[in-house]
C-alpha cells in the first residue's frame, strides 16, 4: 500500500473515542494486521496513541496537536498512525501502559508509543504539548527527532524494541511462576492496615496527598478487616479499620468530588481536600463507590450513606441507563460554557457555579443560607494550589462546609426548615443546570463495568430492602446475558456501541460479570442467576486461568497481536480480574460446595503471593479474598417459599448485617433447592419447621438448630457469625 492511498480510516469503527477522531487531519488506522502491513511496506515507524472518549487530556493533544495540519503532516509523512480505545482493548494498553510506567516511572492518557513494525514499542510517554514548554520538549519537536532516528540510527531503535520487549516478558512471566508452596497467612493484612494507616489523612480522609482517587478496593478491604477483627475481639483494629473507610467516605460524600445537584461521583479530586474534582463520571466508579456506601450503611447504619447511595444509583437510572436497560460507560469532564459563544469548551463547566448565578436562581435570602452550607464564595472556591491554570477563578465547586445543626445555630432556624430549604434548592439549581449544554456521554456499553454496576443495584437494592433497585439490576443483568453472552460458544463480548459489537471480552469482564451474578442470585434468590455465574465462571477458567501457576491471565491468547500474556497484580481503579476471582470462586465454591472451585481459589491467592507480601498494599482486593479465606466458611440457608411473608422477614433480618464472606442460599422447596441439592447434599434435608419458613446459620459446613423467628435469628447472627 502506498503512502499516497492513506487516508483516515476510523468513521466505520465501533469505538465512540475513536469516532471523536474521524474528522481529524491525521492519516489515523485502527490496531490491526493492515496498519502493520502498511508500516512495513513503507518502513516506517508506528504511533500509537491510547485513550478513551471522556478523557480530558485526550482531548486537550487532540486539539492541539491532532486536529493542527502542520503536525498532522509530520505525523503522515514519518509514521504510520493508529488510534486505539483503551476502553475497548484493554490487553493491548496494559502492554503499552506497562513500557510506559516502566521507561518514564509515570503513565495515564493519553498515551503515546512509538513502535517498530513488529509492534515493538522503542519510545513513549503520555501527554505532549504541540510545541516545547518550559524546557519539556513538545509533540512536534519529538516527532522530527524520532523520524531522523528511525533514517540514521535503525539499529539503536531496533535494540531498544529488542530490550523493551525482553523487559515486558520479564514482567509478564513474574506472575506466572508457581507459587504453590507460598503459605496463606494473615501478616500481609496487618501489613497492609498498618501502610494505610500511616498514609491515612485524619482531616480530610483518603490517603496520602494530591491528587485523590477513590480507590474501592481500600474501603472494602478496610471493612472486612473491621469485621475480623470484631469476631476476633481486636477492638483496636476494629474500631481504626472503621474509621478509616467510614472517615474516607464521609469526606467524598461532602467534597466536590461528589455531584451535590445530580448525585454520583467524578473521577478524582486534584487536592487533597476532595474538593476541586477531574470533572468525568465514569461507571465503574459509581457501581464501586455504591458497593462501598452500602457496607457502611450496614455497618452504621448512618443515613448520609443511605442518601448518598441513593443519589447515585438516581444518577445511573437517569443519565447513563441505556433504553434497553444496560448502563453507558461515562460522561466528559467537558463541555460549553454556559452564555458562550457555543464553541468554548471547559473542564467542570456543566457543574460550577458562580455566586451571582446562585442569587439569580435562588434569591438572596436562601443564597445566603445555600452559600454558607456549600462553600460559595465571591470570587470562587477553589482552594490554593487547586486551580494552576486559573479555570475556576469566580466559579464555585459545591462541597459541603456546614451541616444543618451548624447552619440551624447560625441562621436561627430549626434543622428540619435548613434541610428543606437547601432540599429545595437544589432541586431548583438542577432544573436551571439541566438546561445547559451537558457533556459528552460515551454511550458504550462495557460488559466489566456493567457487571459492577449491577452488583452495586443488587446489594443496595437487597440491602435497603428497595424492589426497583433490584429490579434494574435484573434488567442490566438480562442484557448482558442476552446480547453480550453467548452460551453455545461461552464467549462473552467486551462492548457494545448500538448495534456495534467490540471484541471478544476479558478477564475483566467475566470476572465483574461472575459477581455481578453471585449478587443478583441473593438479592433475588432466584436460581437462574447462580447457574449463570457457575457458567461464566468455568469460561473464565478455559480461557484465561493459568493451569500451571494460578490466577489468570488478563487476555485468552488468541489474538497473536498482543505481544506478551500479562496478569495484573495491582487493584487500582477496578480490582484486578485475579483478585475479583479469588472472591467469587470462594463465595461461588461455598455457594455449590465445590471443592475443585475453592482449590482454584487457593491457587490464584498463592499465584500472587509474591505481590500481596511484598506491597500488600497494592492488592487489597486480594487480600479481602485471603481475609475471607482464612476465616470459616458460612453459609445462611432460607428455606420456605420466598413470597411466604415469614420467609421475607427472615431474609430482611440478614440483608440488614454486614456479613462479608458468608453466603445465603434458597432452601426453596422447588427447582433452585433441587438444582443446588445436586451439588451440594446436604442442602436436601433443610425445609420447613413445624411448618414455618426457618433459617438455618451454618459455619464451617456445621450447622445450628435452625430458627423461625426473625428476632431469634438476629441473635443468631450477632452471637454466632460476629
Amino acid at each position: 500500500m502506498s503512502s499516497g492511498s492513506a487516508r483516515n480510516r476510523l468513521s466505520e469503527a465501533s469505538s465512540p473515542y475513536l469516532l471523536q477522531h474521524a474528522d481529524n487531519p491525521v492519516h489515523w488506522q485502527e490496531w490491526g494486521d493492515e496498519a502493520f502491513a502498511r508500516a512495513r511496506a513503507e518502513d516506517k515507524p508506528v504511533f500509537l496513541s491510547i485513550g478513551y472518549s471522556t478523557c480530558h487530556w485526550c482531548h486537550v493533544m487532540a486539539h492541539e496537536s491532532f486536529e493542527n495540519d502542520e503536525l498532522a503532516a509530520l505525523l503522515n509523512e514519518h509514521f504510520v498512525p493508529i488510534k486505539l480505545d483503551r476502553e475497548e482493548r484493554p490487553d493491548i494498553d496494559r502492554v503499552y501502559m506497562t513500557f510506559v510506567q516502566a521507561t518514564t516511572g509515570h503513565g495515564g492518557w493519553p498515551m503515546s508509543v512509538w513502535l517498530t513494525p513488529d509492534r515493538l514499542p522503542f519510545y513513549g510517554g503520555t501527554y505532549f504539548p504541540p510545541s516545547d514548554r518550559q524546557g519539556r520538549p513538545g509533540f512536534g519537536t519529538i516527532l522530527r527527532a524520532l523520524a531522523r532516528v528511525w533514517r540514521e540510527d535503525r539499529a539503536r531503535v531496533l535494540s531498544q524494541g529488542e530490550h523493551s520487549f525482553g523487559v515486558l516478558r520479564h514482567y509478564a512471566g513474574r506472575s506466572t511462576e508457581s507459587a504453590a508452596g507460598e503459605e496463606l497467612d494473615g501478616g500481609a493484612i496487618e501489613q497492609a492496615f498498618g501502610v494505610f494507616w500511616e498514609s491515612f489523612d485524619e482531616t480530610h480522609g483518603g490517603f496520602g496527598g494530591a491528587p485523590k482517587f477513590p480507590r474501592p478496593a481500600v474501603a472494602q478491604f478496610l471493612l472486612r478487616v473491621h469485621d475480623a477483627a470484631h469476631r476476633q475481639g481486636n477492638a483496636e483494629m476494629r474500631d481504626a479499620a472503621r474509621k478509616l473507610a467510614e472517615t474516607t467516605l464521609r469526606r467524598m460524600i461532602a467534597g466536590g468530588i461528589h455531584d451535590h445537584l445530580g448525585g454520583g461521583f467524578h473521577r478524582y479530586s486534584v487536592d487533597a481536600f476532595w474538593h476541586i474534582p477531574h470533572f468525568e463520571k465514569m461507571l465503574y466508579d459509581q457501581g464501586q463507590i455504591v458497593c462501598n456506601l452500602v457496607e457502611a450503611w450496614q455497618v452504621s447504619r448512618d443515613r448520609v450513606f443511605e442518601e448518598a447511595i441513593r443519589d447515585t444509583l438516581a444518577y445511573v437510572r437517569r443519565d447513563l441507563s441505556s433504553p434497553d436497560g444496560a448502563f453507558y460507560a461515562a460522561e466528559d469532564a467537558d463541555s460549553l460554557r454556559p452564555g458562550g459563544d457555543g464553541h468554548e469548551h471547559g473542564e467542570g463547566a456543566f457543574y460550577v457555579w458562580t455566586a451571582g448565578e446562585i442569587r439569580g436562581v435562588l434569591g438572596s435570602e436562601t443564597a445566603e443560607l445555600f452559600a454558607a452550607a456549600y462553600g460559595v464564595e465571591e470570587r470562587g472556591n477553589a482552594p490554593e494550589g487547586s486551580d494552576p491554570l486559573g479555570e475556576f477563578v469566580d466559579l464555585n465547586t459545591l462541597i459541603v462546609r456546614h451541616d444543618a445543626a451548624a447552619l440551624s445555630e447560625r441562621f436561627g432556624r430549626s434543622v428540619d426548615d435548613v434541610r428543606a430549604t437547601l432540599a429545595e434548592a437544589r432541586a431548583r439549581l438542577f432544573a436551571v443546570r439541566e438546561k445547559r449544554p451537558r457533556p459528552h456521554r460515551d454511550e458504550k456499553i462495557v460488559a466489566a463495568w456493567n457487571g459492577l454496576m449491577i452488583s452495586a443495584f443488587a446489594r443496595a437494592g437487597a440491602a435497603l430492602g428497595d424492589v426497583a433497585l433490584v429490579a434494574a439490576a435484573v434488567r442490566a443483568a438480562a442484557f448482558v446475558r442476552d446480547r453480550m453472552w453467548n452460551p453455545d460458544t461461552k464467549v462473552l463480548l467486551r462492548s457494545r456501541t448500538g448495534e456495534r459489537t467490540g471484541s471478544a471480552g476479558f478477564a475483566e469482564d467475566y470476572a465483574c460479570v461472575v459477581q455481578a451474578a453471585l449478587d443478583l442470585y441473593e438479592a433475588t434468590l432466584e436460581i437462574r442467576w447462580l447457574q449463570w455465574a457457575e457458567q461464566v465462571q468455568r469460561a473464565m477458567d478455559d480461557r484465561f486461568g493459568d493451569e500451571s501457576g494460578g490466577g489468570y491471565f488478563s487476555s485468552s491468547g488468541e489474538d497473536p497481536s498482543v505481544l506478551v500474556r500479562m496478569k495484573e497484580d495491582h487493584d487500582g481503579a477496578e480490582p484486578a480480574p485475579s483478585s475479583l476471582a479469588a472472591l467469587n470462586l470462594l463465595r461461588l465454591g461455598r455457594m455449590l460446595h465445590d471443592d475443585a472451585l475453592l482449590v482454584r481459589a487457593e491457587r490464584t491467592l498463592r499465584a500472587f503471593a509474591g505481590s500481596w507480601k511484598q506491597t500488600p498494599q497494592a492488592m487489597p482486593a486480594m487480600l479481602s479474598a485471603l481475609i475471607d479465606r482464612l476465616q470459616p466458611p458460612r453459609q445462611i440457608v432460607l428455606a420456605g417459599a420466598p413470597t411466604d411473608e415469614r420467609f421475607v422477614a427472615l431474609l430482611a433480618v440478614v440483608r440488614e448485617r454486614f456479613l462479608p464472606g458468608a453466603v445465603l442460599l434458597a432452601a426453596d422447596g422447588s427447582e433452585g433447592q433441587a438444582w443446588l441439592a445436586e451439588r451440594a447434599p446436604w442442602l436436601r434435608g433443610m425445609g420447613l419447621v413445624d411448618g414455618k419458613p426457618a433459617a438455618y446459620v451454618c459455619e464451617d459446613f456445621a450447622c445450628q438448630l435452625p430458627v423461625t423467628e426473625p428476632d431469634a435469628l438476629r441473635e443468631r447472627l450477632a452471637s454466632g457469625l460476629r
